[in-house]
């Protein structure tokens, strides 16, 4: 858990938001001894770490904010002191809304203006009676690094954790397949001009979104892998000096089962084993000439999610066939017409969740803490 909050002298602000529903309240002690036992390990102090706790139902109640305690055993008291809230509604999504109004914020005791990273630990016991997707995006896109912890009742007085997933990912490996046919020579420009849009949406970096372009048409060509560039404008500017590859015929399903076995590896910079969501878009202009129903399966086996953009002389049904499911097929008239879809295109893959990653078990701090 701790490369999570860290140790040590660095600063951070830590919110734990944690369920109070009536259906955790047998867990409560275990959760009061789990932040106790964290909160010794950290370097509590005005200057270095701050602690806020939070406690939710159907309605959300400040237990202490970041700015309420400045030493160690102020907090530890606090947290043994925490009693149950109550409540029958499990609304996860306005907590989470709450949080990132009302105390990530300097009002509060936040940093966030000094660059001093914003983290988020949700500790919930089960599925949200509200939509919680818009406030996991509202708290990234303020800059909060955020985790569900998800609780297992096991025990009247004992819970197993596992971390779960972030609420919305910082990291995606993307790849753009873009159909390098003779067919689509005058509508390349567009697909360029299309695939740097999605990128200028994205975190570009090692350590958080990665790219990687490759071109068919009777055969499959990398232009720059996954691991290739490490900033936007280096991806962005490889984009733009792409040369239309021409070719035929169109062999779509040879090249999925490429990018299968040559993009979305870990030689190539693919991170697949370390749940980071793996993102096919493919940009097609026409039906392909072999069979995709194949290589469209063990991608989806492989846990790859592709998104599919075809033209109006590309096979509707095909796409769908390939796609993760069939709303991740869009058709548009022709390649300049892509940016009717953009938008809509660039909120599913955002929506991507990292898949679980082989956990393995350890021993923290007394508790069973399953981390990847």
């Amino acid at each position: 858990m701790y490369y999570l909050v860290g140790t040590g002298s660095n600063k951070r602000d830590i919110v734990f938001l944690l369920d109070g529903s009536d259906d955790s309240r047998n867990g409560l002690p275990a959760i009061r001894e789990f932040i106790r036992r964290m909160v010794e390990e950290l370097d509590i102090g005005e200057d270095k770490v701050r602690v806020a706790v939070i406690q939710y139902s159907n309605d959300t109640t400040v237990y202490f904010n970041l700015k309420t305690h400045r030493l160690k055993k102020a907090i530890i008291y606090a947290v043994r002191s925490l009693r149950h809230k109550g409540g029958r509604t499990r609304n996860t999504g306005a907590a989470l809304q709450f949080v990132r109004d009302h105390i990530f914020t300097a009002s509060s005791g936040s940093r966030h203006l000094e660059g001093v990273p914003q983290i988020l630990l949700l500790l919930t016991g089960g599925k949200s009676n509200d939509d919680v997707s818009g406030a996991a995006l509202d708290i990234k896109q303020n800059g909060v690094l955020s985790f569900a912890i998800g609780m297992k009742n096991t025990k009247q007085d004992e819970f197993s954790y596992s971390v779960l997933v972030e609420l919305e990912s910082p990291q995606r490996d993307v790849v753009f397949l873009l159909d390098g046919s003779d067919d689509t020579q005058s509508g390349f420009p567009a697909m360029k001009s299309f695939v740097q849009r999605v990128v200028e949406t994205l975190s570009v970096g090692e350590n958080k979104d990665r790219v990687s372009v490759v071109q068919y048409s009777r055969d499959p060509q990398t232009h720059f892998s996954l691991n290739t560039y490490k900033e936007k404008q280096n991806v962005l500017a490889a984009v733009q000096q792409l040369n239309h590859k021409g070719g035929k015929p169109l062999n779509t399903g040879a090249a999925l089962d490429y990018v299968r076995k040559n993009a979305f590896t870990d030689s190539s910079g693919s991170r697949h084993q370390d749940g980071v969501p793996q993102i096919l878009i493919l940009l097609n202009g026409g039906r392909s000439q072999d069979d995709v129903a194949s290589a469209a399966a063990a991608l989806k086996q492989d846990k790859v999610v592709p998104f599919c953009v075809g033209t109006r002389n590309a096979d509707i049904l095909e796409l769908q066939m390939i796609a993760y499911n069939p709303s991740y097929a869009f058709s548009v008239l022709r390649f300049d017409d892509m940016g009717s879809i953009h938008q809509q295109l660039v909120s599913f893959v955002k929506r991507v969740p990292r898949q679980q990653p082989r956990l393995k078990s350890h021993n923290v701090l007394g508790k069973n803490i399953y981390l990847s």
